[in-house]
C-alpha cells in the first residue's frame, strides 16, 4: 500500500507540491528556466530553519548523556550481576537530573513525517491527481525528473547532464568527506575524551560520517530535484552539528561528577 495514497497526507503532499510550484512562479521573472531549481533549494532551507529545535533538543540531549555517562558507567560497575537494579539506578540518576535516556528523541521522531512528506515531493512521479510538473522543470538545462543512473543506462547522456548530476553527486560526497573529518579526534564533532563517551559513541560518530557517503550513493539514482534536496540538507546539518556543538560543548554543562555518592 502506499503510504502517500492515503487521503490525509495525500492532501498534505499536495499542499507542499502547489508551495513549491507557487514559489517557483514567483521566482521565475528573477531566475528564469532556474526558478524551479531555486524553489527546491528555498524550500529545503525553510524546513531545515523550521526544524532548528529539533537540532538544539538533540544537542542538550547529546550533552547531558556525556555528563553522565562516567556515572552511568560507575552504575553498570555496580549492578552488573543485577540488571534489574541497574535499570532503576539508571533511571533514577536520569530522574534526578531532570531528563530520560531517550531525551531528544521523540524531537527528531516527530521530524521524520515532515522531512518525509518533503522529500515526497521531490521524487514521486504524479502529485495531487496529476503529473509532478516540478520534474519537467530544469536546471542548466537537465530536467530535474533525470537521475544520474538513469540517464546513465539509456546510454552516453548529454555533457550538461553528466556534469550537472555529476557535480551534484561530487559535492554531497564532498559533504561526506568533511563530515568524517569532523568527526576524527580533535574535530569539532569529535568526542571531546574517549574515558568519558557512552559505550559504542565513537563509533556512532563514525558511522555518522560514513552516512554521508550514502548519502551520495543515494544521489545516483533519485532525481536531480531530490538531489538538490540531499545536498542542502546534509550541508546544512553538518554547519548546523557544529555550531550547536560550539553553543553545547560536550562534557562541560555543571561540570563532570566521577562517582555515585
Amino acid at each position: 500500500m502506499d503510504l502517500f495514497a492515503l487521503p490525509p497526507v495525500a492532501a498534505v503532499l499536495g499542499g507542499a507540491y502547489h508551495a513549491l510550484m507557487g514559489l517557483s512562479h514567483l521566482l521565475e521573472p528573477a531566475l528564469g528556466a532556474g526558478a524551479a531549481a531555486a524553489a527546491v533549494v528555498a524550500l529545503t532551507l525553510v524546513v531545515r530553519a523550521a526544524l532548528v529545535p529539533v537540532g538544539v533538543s538533540q544537542a542538550r540531549a547529546e550533552r547531558t548523556r556525556m555528563r553522565l555517562a562516567p556515572r552511568v558507567a560507575e552504575l553498570q560497575r555496580r549492578h552488573r550481576k543485577d540488571p534489574e537494579a541497574l535499570q532503576r539506578a539508571t533511571m533514577q540518576l536520569y530522574a534526578d537530573e531532570g531528563t530520560t535516556p531517550l531525551a531528544g528523541c521523540l524531537p527528531m521522531l516527530l521530524q521524520a513525517p515532515v522531512v518525509g512528506v518533503i522529500y515526497a515531493v521531490f521524487v514521486h512521479a504524479e502529485i495531487a491527481g496529476g503529473a509532478n510538473a516540478l520534474l519537467g522543470h530544469t536546471l542548466f538545462g537537465v530536467p530535474l525528473g533525470t537521475s544520474l543512473v538513469g540517464a546513465l543506462s539509456a546510454g552516453v547522456p548529454p555533457v550538461a547532464t553528466a556534469v550537472v548530476l555529476g557535480v551534484l553527486v561530487l559535492a554531497i560526497a564532498l559533504v561526506g568527506e568533511l563530515t568524517r573529518r569532523a568527526t576524527l579526534p580533535g574535530g569539532p564533532l569529535a568526542v571531546p575524551t574517549p574515558s568519558a563517551a557512552p559505550p559504542g559513541y565513537p563509533g556512532i560518530q563514525g558511522v555518522l560520517g560514513a552516512l554521508q557517503f550514502a548519502t551520495a550513493v543515494v544521489a545516483c539514482f533519485v532525481p536531480l530535484a531530490a538531489g538538490l534536496y540531499l545536498l542542502v540538507t546534509v550541508t546544512w546539518t553538518l554547519v548546523q552539528r557544529i555550531l550547536l556543538r560550539r553553543r553545547f560543548p560536550l562534557g562541560t554543562e555543571g561540570g563532570v561528577r566521577p562517582s555515585i555518592p
